[in-house]
């Protein structure tokens, strides 16, 4: 193994803040303008804790006395190249600062350091650490341009999104589920009602005496896992799921079908509603998750047979039929019971012809 092609990098803390390195002076450097932690490439014969100790010494001044080793990091540039960080974080030291011959060194606040020109790689294991996730090992791909290409946390792929524009035209940045949940960046998601008219219709709206009877129509609801990340146990949407970057709405919808509910559709099976575009900020477990997401809206009319359905265990728990109207009155009343939003459930009730009378959706 090339010494070259072996690292460390390390964030120190002191006061909730990092010692950050803004790569500014060398002109030829593949991290110009990036904030960075603080370390460099192994000397022969070093280990990975001897090599951050060197390091952190010659870029800073300071010597460490109390570090913790997070993980390895698995860099695979755009040309093919590889190479093997060992990361590290650490909260004590002794002695004097000095100037780094290779930028310029800053204590930043831990929440600002999101706000930082940062490598998308980098926040991913900047996530890891904040969230004091146990020894990992995390690989990142880039596409040779600056952009994340793949990510894998401990053998298992990651999720990545195409950040969008309020337009839903794509920025050009691709980011980690987690990241992007952080930070409430906008991204694509495929949602798709599964509906069935109800036998006997329903009054006219509003007291109305034309003879006309309004649609009622019933919902498949999904109750989530409780293992997921987030709004676990409530009832949702039938079926939905983000879309992978590179991918696109249409294909997102029938592949959600297939794994959520073992439902093999056609492209003609499903009909566009609409895009919804929603912002919901909470906390799951103790972390922040801000979802941004504008949302192609598709109805599923063909017939379903709950007991025949195959569901994604990782998922959901269950699925159960429910009244639309009683539904909408959950949503309105904010019931913990159910994460559905108003918006898309009016949009829905709307395509579905709830109702004439434009009182029925107030």
């Amino acid at each position: 193994m090339k010494m070259e092609n072996m690292s460390t990098l390390c964030y120190i803390e002191k006061d909730g803040s990092y010692l950050m390195l803004h790569r500014v002076v060398k002109k030829q450097d593949v991290n110009k303008d990036k904030w960075i932690g603080v370390g460099g490439h192994f000397e022969e014969g070093e280990s990975p804790e001897e090599c951050l100790l060197r390091e952190v010494r010659e870029e800073t001044g300071y010597t460490l006395t109390s570090f913790r080793f997070r993980g390895l990091v698995t860099f695979v540039s755009g040309g093919g190249e590889t190479e093997y960080m060992s990361l590290f974080t650490a909260d004590a030291f002794t002695g004097e600062p000095a100037a780094c011959d290779e930028g310029v060194l800053e204590w930043v606040p831990i929440e600002r350091v999101w706000g930082l020109n940062l490598w998308e790689g980098d926040k991913i294991f900047f996530r890891l650490i904040d969230e004091d996730r146990p020894f990992f090992s995390l690989k990142l791909v880039y596409d040779g341009r600056g952009g994340l290409a793949g990510a894998a946390l401990d053998g298992k792929p990651m999720e990545l999104f195409d950040i969008l524009n309020e337009d839903g035209t794509k920025t050009g940045v691709v980011r980690e589920r987690g990241v992007a949940h952080r930070e409430g960046s906008l991204h694509a998601t495929s949602h798709i009602w599964i509906v069935r008219e109800k036998e006997t219709a329903a009054e006219p709206c509003g007291g109305e005496t034309d003879g006309k009877k309004r649609p009622s129509f019933e919902v498949l609801l999904q109750k989530r896992s409780m293992e997921k990340d987030s709004y676990p146990g409530c009832y949702d949407i039938s079926s939905a799921g983000h879309v992978a970057a590179g991918d696109g709405h249409l294909e997102t919808a029938l592949r959600e079908l297939a794994e959520e509910l073992g439902i093999e559709a056609d492209a003609e099976d499903l009909e566009p509603v609409g895009i919804c575009t929603g912002y919901e900020e909470e906390t799951f477990r103790g972390k922040p998750f801000r979802d941004a997401e504008r949302a192609q809206v598709y109805v599923y009319r063909r017939p379903v047979d709950i007991e025949k359905l195959k569901l994604q265990k990782e998922e959901l728990d269950e699925v159960v039929w429910a009244d639309y109207e009683e539904c909408l009155r959950l949503v309105r009343e904010k019931s913990p019971l159910t994460c559905i939003r108003e918006e898309e459930f009016l949009m829905l009730g709307k395509y579905l012809g709830y109702c004439a009378d434009p009182a029925f959706m107030l």
